[in-house]
C-alpha cells in the first residue's frame, strides 16, 4: 500500500541524517495522500541506519494504523492535527536540530535579519506559547499540534512554513517530505546565523520590510522568476 509514498518518506528520514539534522533516532518525516487521506511517517525509537522502506507506518486521519508491523513515531498526533489545518501542505518534518532547537528552548522567534531567511521565509518565524499543564498531561503530542495551528491563526503556512515549538523544537512542512525536509535544513542555517548575529550585535535592527518582499517573492509570488522556467 502506497509504496511510493512510503520509499518518499524512507529517503526523507535518511536525508536528516545526511544532513546532520538528527542524532540517535531524534526526528522524524511523515506524508500524506490527499486524496486517500492516508500519512505515512516513520516509526517509532527504529535508528536510520537500521530501517527500510517497509518500516514506514501508514495511518488513516485519526491516528489509526492501516498498515505497518512497528508503532509509528509517537509525534505523529502533531503531524495529523497540522495535516487537518493546513490543507495544502503533504510533508511534514520535526527534529532536534541544535540551532533551531536553542531558539525553541529559549521561547524567541528567528527575526529575518538577511535575504537567506527571506528566500524561505516571509517574515520571523514563530514560537508557540507553553502548552498548559492540562494540555501536557492529557493528548500532549494532539495538543502540541494544536498550538502549532494556533500560532498560525493570523499567518499563511505556505509562507513560513516553520515553527518553533516553545521548549521542545522546530517543526516543518512543505509541498511533500523532501519539500519539509529542505525546509528543515534552510530554518537551522538561519538560525545559527541569527544567534551568532545576535550575539555579536544585540541591537542589529531586522532586515527591511521592502528587501524581504523582494527576495521572498521573486521565489514564490505570483510573478516568480528565481531559477528555470
Amino acid at each position: 500500500m502506497l509504496e511510493e509514498l512510503k520509499e518518499e518518506v524512507f529517503q526523507a528520514n535518511l536525508e536528516l541524517q545526511k544532513k546532520n539534522l538528527v542524532i540517535y533516532t531524534w526526528g522524524n518525516v511523515s506524508a500524506i495522500d490527499r486524496e486517500k487521506k492516508l500519512v505515512a511517517i516513520k516509526p517509532s525509537g527504529v535508528e536510520y541506519n537500521r530501517m527500510v522502506p517497509s518500516d514506514i507506518v501508514i495511518l488513516d486521519m485519526e491516528g489509526n494504523v492501516v498498515e505497518g508491523n512497528l508503532k509509528p513515531s509517537s509525534d505523529a498526533p502533531t503531524h495529523l492535527e497540522l495535516y487537518k489545518a493546513f490543507e495544502n501542505i503533504g510533508g511534514v518534518c520535526h527534529t532536534h536540530s541544535r540551532w533551531a532547537t536553542i531558539f525553541s528552548q529559549a521561547k524567541e522567534e528567528i527575526p529575518p535579519y538577511g535575504t537567506t531567511h527571506a528566500d524561505y521565509f516571509f517574515g520571523p518565524v514563530p514560537c508557540t506559547r507553553d502548552l498548559t499543564s492540562a494540555e501536557i498531561q492529557s493528548g500532549y503530542e494532539k495538543n502540541t499540534g494544536k498550538v502549532i495551528v494556533e500560532r498560525f491563526c493570523t499567518k499563511d503556512p505556505m509562507k513560513i512554513p516553520a515553527v518553533l515549538v516553545s521548549n521542545h523544537g522546530p517543526f516543518t512542512w512543505g509541498k511533500n517530505a523532501h519539500d519539509s525536509v529542505y525546509h528543515s535544513v534552510v530554518l537551522e542555517e538561519v538560525a545559527f546565523m541569527a544567534w551568532v548575529l545576535e550575539t555579536g550585535s544585540p541591537s542589529v535592527p531586522h532586515m527591511p520590510e521592502q528587501l524581504l518582499k523582494k527576495h521572498f517573492l521573486r521565489k514564490h509570488g505570483e510573478n516568480a522568476y528565481y531559477g528555470q522556467m
